[in-house]
């Protein structure tokens, strides 16, 4: 159907095959026929068998993102707001439509797009290319889908300010797309209530995809000492004052995330019992540590310590010095949250650090659950790079 044809080398497209996504750009042995970066192509097998549609960049190293694999699809309005309507419908099958991640990019067959929806506002970030030509038509399919459910959006930001996006030869930029409007935003979660600034916030503002994991430590955290570290603007920290912690040290990099952390906790009525302090967590755990300090729960949500391959060894060393850290500070019999959100860092390779760090700490763990993102963030199998985020839930005793 679409005139330029990306043609695949013999014995590649393993991934696309089998279910993903993307096609790299040491796969192809042609591009034939004119085209602009962002232009959706026709692809195909090195012996002319079909394989589907995308949108090609050749700034990318993902050179092709795939939009069907279907010969007869033209890929319209009608094509999108189909999508648009299956990613909605699957959230409200989900129960997940209050605050929620509306598209999660390739997980929603929408590749490089992801729309969240905090209260009546909702945030964009598009991250390649080809999608981005369509973001606005999108976003008014969104909003017609919503308000056909009795769901009416004051406002729309778009944070597409992420570094990936030079990666594709875009430029990163931020604004309202649409009248201006308050971009704090009040959002309740598990009974929590949040102030969240989508122009200044982390990503979209605020990460949607702990949400059930902050749930699951609340039945822990009861009259207990609690240490959250990387707290961000407060989340878990708030859920343990919410269950009834006796007190909650709250620890950020950021002074803008602390200062949002105690606005946050003064919305919530918890002031008294939480307290956020603005270090960097890697120095602080060793201090906390010679002063004799322990948790009854300890809490580590850092921040990705790796966005390629190339950087993996160094990641894992950031995971098994801030987990061995961490570890040290529980009470025997208390307990440890902690995760990684970054792909890179494999399910796997996660489980083995955490065991070097344990050993380290001369502690053992045994685990009490093991969590991924909430379901707002669907995995596609196949599609590796949508399942990222790993959560364990252990209880610390000593070593025999």
């Amino acid at each position: 159907m679409y005139q330029t044809v990306v043609t695949l080398k013999k014995g590649e497209g393993r991934t696309i095959k089998a279910g993903g996504m993307w096609i790299y750009d040491n796969e192809i042995a042609s591009v034939s026929g004119d085209f602009e970066n962002g232009d959706l192509v026709t692809i195909e097998d090195f012996d002319g068998y079909f394989l589907g549609y995308g949108f090609l960049n050749m700034h990318s190293k993902i050179r092709v993102r795939l939009m069907s694999r279907r010969k007869e699809q033209i890929i319209d309005e009608a094509f999108l707001e189909k999508r648009v309507r299956d990613a909605w419908e699957y959230r409200k099958a989900v129960g997940e439509t209050g605050c929620c991640r509306l598209i999660f990019g390739e997980a929603d067959f929408l590749p490089g797009l992801v729309v969240d929806k905090f209260s009546d506002v909702l945030v964009v970030e598009s991250l390649a290319l080809g999608i981005d030509r369509f973001k606005e038509t999108i976003v008014d399919l969104l909003k017609k889908a919503l308000a056909q459910d009795g769901i009416s959006i004051r406002g729309v930001y778009e944070r597409s300010d992420a570094k990936v996006r030079e990666q594709e030869g875009m430029e990163r930029i931020k604004g309202f797309l649409g009248e201006p409007f308050d971009t704090k935003v009040e959002i309740t979660e598990n009974g929590v209530r949040y102030l969240v600034d989508v122009e200044n916030g982390q990503k979209t503002g605020f990460f949607l995809d702990q949400k059930y994991n902050r749930l699951a430590i609340q039945r822990l955290c009861k009259g207990k000492k609690v240490l959250d570290c990387f707290t961000h603007t407060g989340s878990f920290a708030l859920n343990a004052a919410i269950a009834g912690a006796k007190s909650v040290l709250g620890v950020d990099s950021s002074q803008l995330g602390c200062l949002q952390a105690e606005e946050n906790a003064r919305l919530n009525g918890v002031e008294e019992r939480v307290t956020f302090q603005c270090a960097d967590v890697f120095e602080l755990l060793p201090t906390l540590e010679k002063q004799g300090e322990s948790y009854d729960v300890v809490i580590l949500d850092p921040p990705a310590f790796t966005k390629s391959r190339r950087s993996i060894r160094n990641a894992v060393k950031g995971y098994r010095e801030i987990n061995l850290r961490g570890i040290k500070l529980v009470r025997n019999g208390g307990f440890l949250a902690t995760c990684s959100c970054s792909h890179f860092m494999e399910p796997d390779l996660f489980v083995k650090t955490l065991q070097e760090a344990a050993r380290g700490a001369h502690r053992r763990l045994r685990q009490v659950e093991f969590r991924t993102q909430a379901c707002d963030h669907p995995i596609l199998w196949a599609a590796d790079q949508s399942y990222y985020l790993k959560f364990y839930i252990f209880q610390v005793c000593e070593d025999l």
